[in-house]
């Protein structure tokens, strides 16, 4: 049974000025067009239209999709290609939201996100080379390190890392306005967990590297300015912490 344009419109839920223009660039023509000059779609049409609208939803340009589809004909292949993208923009939505979530707890609590906060879940290297760009800037010209470069196969472990990094200091900040001492057991156990997946990603970060790390943040005036801004006294508070950690670990 064929379907007039109209009909299709209707159940894909495109316009039929859309569905004219598939036609006129050769993305999507219709199985046959009538003596009246109606355009008709048949089991296939729609099959390929359900690929076209896939495609779409991932943003891709139509020259794109035209290029894709008629080098590769074959319909499993393609759907299979197009689970796996669309799998991996749910995954890269799913952290967006959370980070939009934390952005609107942190204005409703008067909070002030660290840098890399912001940017959690952003899609490709670009935008991640974008968001660290004035901190390489810094380490480059203050002490003459490497300019920091992410490539594509780095974004998922950014982001990975990036959403922890966001909990382990929104729970030391936290602690910090609830009045908690930095030797407490709990703040122990929020370092604790951080090293640990720091260190299972590849990040060897012993104890005393820690403390290390958060003395030099109070020493340099990116860092220190980066963590205050978060929270006033989490700079001091998180070096204080650290080296607490560091001495319960000698033990």
């Amino acid at each position: 049974m064929l379907l007039s344009v109209k009909e299709v419109s209707e159940m894909a839920h495109v316009t039929i000025k859309t569905l004219h223009h598939y036609h006129k660039i050769g993305l999507l023509k219709p199985t046959e067009i009538s003596e009246a000059g109606y355009r008709l779609y048949g089991e296939k049409e729609l099959q390929r239209l359900q690929e076209i609208l896939f495609y779409r939803e991932l943003e891709f340009s139509l020259d794109q999709i035209k290029e894709i589809m008629n080098s590769n004909p074959d319909r499993k292949s393609i759907l299979e290609k197009q689970e796996a993208l669309l799998i991996s923009k749910s995954q890269r939505l799913h952290t967006l939201i959370d980070t939009i979530k934390l952005t609107i707890t942190s204005m409703k609590e008067g909070i002030t996100m660290e840098n890399n906060q912001l940017f959690a879940g952003f899609a490709n290297e670009r935008q991640w080379n974008e968001a660290l760009e004035e901190q390489s800037k810094y380490l480059e010209e203050t002490y003459g390190m490497e300019p920091l470069k992410v490539q594509e196969a780095d974004v998922q472990t950014m982001n990975e890392q990036a959403a922890e990094a966001v909990t382990f200091m929104s729970n030391m900040a936290e602690s910090l306005r609830a009045g908690l001492k930095h030797n407490e057991a709990k703040i122990a156990d929020y370092i604790k967990n951080h090293l640990d997946f720091l260190n299972r990603h590849g990040h060897k970060l012993s104890a005393l590297d820690f403390a290390s790390q958060t003395k030099f943040f109070l020493q340099d005036d990116f860092h220190l300015s980066m963590l205050e801004a978060q929270q006033t006294g989490l700079a001091y508070y998180l070096a204080a912490a650290a080296e607490a950690y560091q001495a319960q670990s000698k033990r």
